[in-house]
């Protein structure tokens, strides 16, 4: 069987499954409007304050709340229906971007309230993306995991190469309010999407775990931690989860590998705008399409995913994170924005499979009623390296040059190369026939 015919055929089962269509599309729509307003916040930013610090601000202010929403996300994820709470984040943040959206049109929009509103999605997202993959794991039976998370990243990279390709158009014809309206409609799409996702609550903790793996139960029998009854107290949850962590290494280092990769991918818009403003001479559309570039290689990356070998895939991890610091490192000469596009491209497909990959392993490993806690865990590390990388890239491009920022950023990505070598391969799960439903 070739590997297109592999690869239609996973997608054929993948949307047999009843809720995974809307659970795509939901995905697709939130992250389109969440790439038009973080390149046009971006685009904003730069243009009326001129400084990559500020731009950092504003990246540093998407991330901050995810110090401490995490924490405390994690266990609601955990313990209430988490499509119920997907629907409610995404009308709250629609709110909030209609708001800004309304201020912009007026002209009465200041950075002070756009910098609120980044802070406000932040805290949204926090809670939103932990509570996005918690409800994956749901709906899709373990041994086809990888294909869904490739077919998510899909869906994710599709929405943010969309929103590459106009957001440069929207922006230089229709400014940043229209950006903003956009983003909220499409917070109300997602919501409409998961609402017909499925019929009835479902709370995480009267859902049954699947058989584990082989790889897995002497593993977790090493494990001294009860966890047949939920705890009632949210410091004791969040203990249960950290106790957790420590006992399994093979999951903690493929979060460390996961975060690592998120936060370069966040912290290098900071530097990546000012590279098509200040060395390419691109603006805004040079913007657009090196974000779309990004995009289009993630959906490749995604798409090869579904075909990658199942043997040994800590190699294949490695070798896309060592490209992804030896090219970043490298990005400041690519000269011609074209060079920087195609550059680009093989990022966004190297972050991709690497995303795959990671995810992947995690959901196989992690029990249902912990991985709220888990994935908001990795969060919490990703967003201290975000916060800091992103400050410290900003200064970098400002003060010093754009070369040595790039250089500090391969430098983060070999950090991600060091993690990945602590992991373990995880024996895939035996596939068999999916049958629709």
């Amino acid at each position: 069987m070739s590997a297109f015919t592999r690869t239609l055929a996973t997608w054929k089962r993948l949307f047999s499954q009843a809720g995974f269509p809307s659970y795509f599309a939901g995905m697709f729509v939130s992250l389109f409007g969440t790439g038009l307003n973080f390149a046009g916040v971006t685009l904003y930013v730069l243009a009326r304050t001129g400084s990559t610090v500020q731009v950092s601000l504003s990246v540093i202010l998407l991330t901050l709340p995810r110090l401490i929403v995490p924490l405390f996300g994690g266990v609601l994820t955990d313990r209430v229906d988490r499509r119920y709470l997907g629907i409610t984040l995404d009308l709250l943040r629609a709110l909030v971007v209609f708001g800004a959206a309304a201020l912009a049109f007026s002209g009465r929009l200041q950075l002070w309230q756009l910098y609120l509103m980044v802070l406000l999605l932040g805290a949204g997202f926090a809670v939103y993306w932990s509570t996005s993959l918690a409800l994956l794991q749901e709906i899709i039976p373990p041994r086809h995991l990888i294909g869904a998370n490739a077919a998510v990243l899909v869906a994710v990279q599709g929405g943010l190469l969309a929103a590459g390709a106009v957001v440069g158009y929207i922006y230089d014809r229709a400014g940043l309010a229209s950006i903003l309206a956009i983003d909220g409609a499409t917070y109300v799409c997602s919501a409409l999407c998961f609402y017909h996702l499925r019929k009835g609550r479902a709370l995480p903790s009267a859902i049954s775990a699947p058989p584990p793996v082989e790889a897995e139960v002497a593993e977790r029998a090493i494990l001294a931690i009860e966890t047949s009854e939920p705890s009632t107290a949210v410091l004791a949850d969040i203990t249960e989860g950290l106790r957790y962590l420590r006992a399994q290494p093979t999951v903690l280092a493929l979060g460390l590998t996961y975060a690592v990769m998120m936060a370069g991918v966040i912290s290098a818009n900071v530097i990546v705008v000012a590279l098509a403003h200040d060395l390419l001479h691109a603006g805004a559309r040079g913007y657009g399409f090196l974000q779309a570039g990004w995009a289009l290689g993630a959906v490749a990356g995604g798409l090869a995913a579904l075909s990658l070998p199942k043997e040994q895939p800590r190699r294949i991890l490695i070798a896309a994170l060592v490209v992804l610091a030896f090219g970043h490192a490298l990005f400041p000469y690519a000269g011609f924005l074209v060079v920087a596009v195609a550059m680009n491209v093989v990022f966004g497909a190297c972050r991709a499979v690497g995303a795959v990959l990671t995810q992947s392993s995690i959901l196989q490993l992690v029990p249902k009623h912990l991985m709220g806690r888990t994935q908001s865990a990795f969060s919490l590390i990703a967003t201290l390296l975000q916060i800091l990388v992103s400050f410290v890239l900003g200064w970098l491009a400002e003060h010093t040059s754009l070369e040595v920022a790039f250089a500090l950023l391969g430098m983060l990505y070999a950090g991600a190369v060091l993690a990945a070598g602590r992991t373990r391969d995880v024996p895939p799960t035996r596939t068999k026939p999916l049958a629709a439903n």
